[in-house]
């Protein structure tokens, strides 16, 4: 299982999934759990994309076997429903994996934590500095009245 927000998707989500996929072994499930708008707790920003259509994506992507979005009041309840091996963490979430596995093991959550260490560095690599460069760039307003 891998989880996160999947707000604009960049080749760092795409490195995270494969990894997380790879973490499972050969013949790994991977499920992933899409972060709700109301549960995203990030003090920079909302989503720019609303939590169906990064669903939506999500389930689209080459390693994800089955996405569902979280629970709105527990993170737990998709863990205890799907019952994963593996529950991976992505290199920028902040969690703390040893307070994770005790969390999980106080549910009777037999689930193993692993962080995916690496990361694919690009130039857009995060979804905040493709809202920077975004905001950056100087546009010509008749480009976008047909949008």
């Amino acid at each position: 299982m891998a989880t996160g927000t999947f707000d604009i998707i960049h080749p760092g989500h795409g490195y995270y999934l494969e990894e997380s996929k790879k973490i499972g072994g050969e013949d790994a499930h991977l499920v992933v759990v899409v972060a709700r708008d109301s549960t995203v707790r990030s003090e920079k920003r909302l989503p720019v994309v609303d939590e169906n259509q990064r669903l939506e994506v999500v389930q689209m992507l080459k390693p994800v076997d089955e996405a569902y979005l979280g629970d709105e009041n527990d993170m737990f309840k998709v863990v205890e429903k799907i019952k994963p091996d593996i529950i991976t963490i992505g290199p920028d979430q902040k969690h703390n994996v040893e307070k994770l596995k005790n969390q999980l093991k106080e549910r009777g959550i037999e689930s193993d934590v692993v962080k995916v260490t690496g990361y694919r560095k690009a130039e857009l690599d995060s979804t905040c500095k493709i809202i920077k460069k975004v905001q950056s760039m100087e546009f010509d307003p008749k480009i976008f009245e047909e949008c």
